[in-house]
């Protein structure tokens, strides 16, 4: 008959889910043995891909699911293996991941009472008072299996959470005895478990902000995650087209905007300024969009009409947070940008008007890549990330991927990649280092014909746990060129000390403890896990050809290939 763990493999089946990262424990004899008779049988259940490191095993279902938008399941032991999932479940909370996450959990009997009950010591130790409670602040749902006749309806409720905006990761969780329990076949119902439908904006709505964009001067959209549906990167382009808006990320997580439109503007993170398009626009749409300035350093005027769009416009998991947005509305990003574009044709905004906002925005535009194209110029000493980066965007494969996990570089690696296509550039979407090395994994998996570029810091590198990666890469034959940024330190400490005490004594000390010296080897790693192509890079002449070698590894050789580009000490 079938049992509790079985039918919990086949509704992940049901959910459309080709794979379970899974790091299994002493919790789990009832999915091992679900997933052998699974493939005795020829009954479908996803494929497992085993993770060495748990952190490592999500962020490949959270790459996974941003490169194909299925939702993928993880699978982790009691929470020890919870609490080791760390900043991956962070950065799918942020980065809006709708990621099944399922954790064993200490047997509940231990005289032998039932099937499953204790036989380990581990089974003392590994049990707390609230094992949920370790990720519940960073879940849209969390809840215990506790009985074999409704676990498939409990994991389409947990997927009607995760798949309903603002998307998330979930938590399901159940001890050894409930995973051993049989159970009549259970039906399939996902069909009766949908997400909530999309949002549209209200008619007043539309009103309100179409009469303040025909009354504009400097319109201006700021977003940062609508291109994690390509659709709305669509409807976003046609709508700014037909008010002539300028486009500015803002701490971007997907690519939003085609970077070669006249109407792209570039991305804003940490700079120490005030921005000249804040400062000059009169009415800014903020769309699906975290932190669209920071107030103590770039603001708007104070005069500026502010819309905000979002499908979190309370930010409810943020407990300061605040805009001072003229109106705030929950819509769908690609309905509403629809809505938009129709009411401003219907309203028959002044062409004229349109021409010259274009105009404006094209020259700020042309000026901005005519800068890009200066500093890529090869470098006389040290390597700069600016050309690294017009390498890698030069000699890429028509369909490549690019993930960003740069921190310190993140405007950089960006403006200079320049990509143009939905899904072709990817971020964490949270702020945990170490995802894009399990993540590149994941993406590789589910696009097999697209080329994936991981490119890194040295500090996010040691992060991602390269050694689980390069042997998950191996084993599971997904290939991918990694560029690991070089700098022997954490960039990012030293900076935010030094920005907030530029005279005190950390400014005139000999070192910060942020350093990484004597340096690890950091291609030999991959090369020893995972067989990797390594090359070390300190020369601005060999950065070409050995771009060029890498991404020929990765295509002819079907192994992957790790660039440690050697760039100034911090």
């Amino acid at each position: 008959m079938p049992t509790t763990s079985s039918a919990l493999l086949e509704a992940f089946s049901e959910q459309g889910m080709s794979y379970l990262f899974a790091n299994f424990g002493s919790d789990h004899p009832a999915v091992i043995e679900a997933i052998a008779e699974a493939r005795a049988t020829g009954r479908k259940i996803p494929s497992v891909i085993t993770c060495p490191n748990e952190m490592v095993g999500m962020s490949a279902a959270h790459g996974y699911w941003q490169a194909s938008g299925q939702p993928q399941a993880t699978l982790v032991h009691v929470e020890c293996g919870t609490q080791a999932l760390a900043g991956a479940v962070h950065n799918a909370a942020k980065g809006r991941a709708p990621i099944m996450i399922f954790a064993g959990a200490s047997p509940v009997t231990q005289e032998g009472e039932l099937k499953g009950s204790r036989n380990e010591f581990i089974h003392w130790i590994q049990d707390v008072h609230d094992q949920r409670g370790i990720v519940r602040g960073y879940v849209k749902y969390d809840a215990e299996l506790k009985s074999a006749k409704n676990v498939k309806s409990m994991v389409h409720r947990a997927m009607q959470f995760a798949l309903s905006e603002p998307q998330g990761p979930v938590y399901l969780m159940g001890a050894r005895e409930i995973m051993e329990e049989t159970t009549d076949p259970l039906p399939d119902t996902t069909a009766s478990w949908k997400a909530m439908a999309s949002s549209a904006l209200a008619d007043d709505a539309i009103k309100e902000i179409g009469l303040n964009l025909l009354e504009a001067r400097r319109p201006l959209l700021i977003t940062s995650y609508v291109g994690r549906k390509p659709l709305a990167v669509t409807a976003l382009v046609e709508f700014c087209r037909a008010a002539g808006i300028g486009v500015l990320d803002s701490v971007p997580t997907w690519l939003n905007y085609p970077h070669d439109d006249e109407l792209y503007l570039g991305s804003q993170w940490n700079e120490v300024r005030q921005s000249p398009l804040l400062a000059e626009a009169d009415v800014i749409v903020v769309v699906d969009c975290d932190v669209p300035w920071i107030p103590s350093v770039s603001r708007p005027r104070p005069d500026a009409k502010i819309f905000h769009i979002d499908t979190d416009p309370l930010k409810e998991q943020m407990p300061l947070w605040h805009i001072g947005a003229t109106a705030s509305f929950r819509a769908d990003a690609e309905v509403a940008l629809r809505q938009l574009t129709h009411w401003l044709r219907s309203a028959r905004i002044d062409s004229e008007v349109v021409r010259k906002r274009i105009a404006h925005y094209t020259e700020i535009h042309r000026m901005r890549r005519e800068a890009l194209a200066a500093a890529e110029a090869m470098p006389k000493s040290s390597i700069t990330v600016e050309y690294l980066v017009s390498c890698l965007r030069k000699h890429a494969p028509t369909q490549t991927v690019f993930l960003n996990e740069t921190i310190t570089n993140y405007k950089i690696v960006t403006d200079h990649l320049m990509p143009t296509v939905p899904g072709s550039l990817l971020f964490s979407g949270g702020g945990s280092l170490g995802w894009s090395g399990g993540a590149a994994v994941g993406v590789k998996l589910a696009r097999p014909e697209a080329t994936v570029v991981a490119i890194c810091g040295d500090g996010s590198y040691m992060f991602s746990v390269p050694s689980s990666v390069h042997w998950m890469a191996r084993r599971y034959q997904t290939p991918f060129l990694q560029v690991v940024l070089n700098n022997r330190g954490w960039k990012s400490p030293k900076r935010a000390a030094l920005a907030l005490h530029p005279d005190g004594y950390a400014s005139r000390a000999n070192q910060l403890d942020t350093g990484f010296d004597p340096v690890p080897d950091y291609a030999g790693i991959a090369a020893a896990a995972g067989g990797a192509w390594a090359k070390k890079v300190k020369d601005p002449a060999e950065v070409d050809e050995a771009v060029v070698e890498a991404y020929r590894v990765v295509r002819d050789e079907g192994r992957c290939a790790v660039l440690d580009v050697w760039l100034d000490h911090l």
